[in-house]
């Protein structure tokens, strides 16, 4: 999925709707958010002006409180907006009956492509990492609303595979290991195409990237899986039969 495509911030010169009104709105509010990312990714939410994005967009100063109701709103859309589309690509990783291996396939492959790709994916990525070093009020609401839910899923998906009766923070820090893997290759794209020029190279290279985090994956999983087994307790014996169960 190619992130300007899917994100949809510049509308297509051709109408596609009859109704015009509806089709300048569109354009307008396709406009802002292009505009907001790229000035809030370079600025910050504090230091990025109103008037300066929509200069940038080529609309009067009204418009941002038209569409999204104030600076704050359209900082939100900002973030958001990714966020939900590439819940899209999310569903269904975690349907019971699939095999850890291709439910890992899923969920990384989702992370993967995104990021570092192109001009928009590069400022949605500066933008979040920010968002680390100077979080905004907004930020752990979106977390809360847009990522926490996968997360879980995630968790969820480990512990069935792990043999786990219950979500710890063991398998939470296991989902956090295997989605730093994916994001760094968004996160630091740029310096591995310095330590390794030839690694991100030609038109498979991200299939070939993405077959090895799988495997790897399938590592971390079978390692937290035998040290749930080793660990002393009566519980080992009931946590390989869980794994067991949810395996077939």
């Amino acid at each position: 999925m190619k992130v300007k495509q899917a994100l949809d911030f510049k509308v297509p010169d051709t109408p596609v709707d009859e109704d015009a009104a509806s089709e300048r709105g569109a354009r307008a509010r396709g406009r802002l958010l292009w505009e907001a990312t790229r000035i809030f990714s370079d600025k910050g939410f504090a230091k990025a002006s109103t008037r300066e994005i929509c200069h940038a967009a080529g609309l009067n100063v009204a418009s941002i409180h038209y569409y999204f109701g104030d600076k704050a709103g359209l900082y939100r859309a900002v973030l958001c907006k990714p966020l939900e589309d590439l819940g899209e690509d999310f569903n269904q990783f975690d349907e019971p009956g699939l095999p850890l291996r291709e439910s890992l396939r899923r969920f990384m492959a989702a992370l993967l492509c995104p990021w570092g790709q192109d001009e928009l994916s590069t400022w949605l990525m500066r933008l979040h990492l920010r968002e680390m070093v100077e979080p905004t009020p907004d930020y752990k609401d979106v977390m809360v609303s847009h990522i926490q839910p996968y997360h879980q899923r995630l968790v969820d998906l480990l512990a069935r595979h792990a043999g786990a009766v219950k979500a710890d923070d063991a398998l939470h820090q296991l989902a956090f290991a295997l989605v730093a893997m994916v994001q760094d290759y968004g996160m630091s794209r740029e310096f591995m195409q310095v330590l390794a020029p030839t690694l991100l190279k030609g038109t498979r290279a991200m299939d070939r990237v993405l077959e090895r985090l799988v495997g790897y994956g399938e590592a971390l999983v079978e390692h937290e899986r035998r040290m749930r087994l080793e660990a002393p307790g009566p519980g080992a014996a009931s946590h390989e039969r869980l794994r067991k169960r949810t395996s077939r």
